[in-house]
């Protein structure tokens, strides 16, 4: 799955690790990535919240993709900041599925962000 984000590694978004429920995913805060106030756009901080569930939530061996999420940008994140979002798997029912994620850097937490998931018949299951 990781191979196959080309919207992840155009954004420099790398894996941690993986495994059951849970993902860890980093990305370091370049130029491109900051806005006209000198911060790290919030679009960044969505994708790399969104990767993590992605990997979280289709860590099960089934396909899933987000079906909603909420986000609240704590604190502003600088240029050259170090960034580490980890996904946890709070719930799974029938095909849905719910996730926090949280961004931090360093020891302080920037970014918190609850996904919702579906798993999606007939797409093809992640590698």
């Amino acid at each position: 799955m990781e191979r196959a984000d080309a919207a992840g590694q155009g954004a420099g978004v790398r894996l941690l690790d993986v495994g059951p429920g849970r993902a860890r995913v980093a990305m370091a805060v370049e130029a491109r990535h900051v806005n006209g106030h000198g911060i790290c756009h919030g679009g960044y901080l969505f994708l790399l919240a969104d990767a993590a569930l992605a990997y979280a939530s289709n860590s099960h061996g089934t396909s899933a993709v987000a079906s909603g999420a909420d986000i609240a940008f704590l604190r502003p994140v600088a240029l050259g900041a170090e960034l580490v979002g980890e996904a946890v798997e709070r719930a799974r029912a029938g095909r849905s599925g719910l996730y926090d994620v949280t961004i931090r850097d360093g020891d302080e937490v920037v970014v918190e962000f609850r996904g919702r998931t579906r798993q999606v018949p007939g797409l093809a299951p992640p590698s």
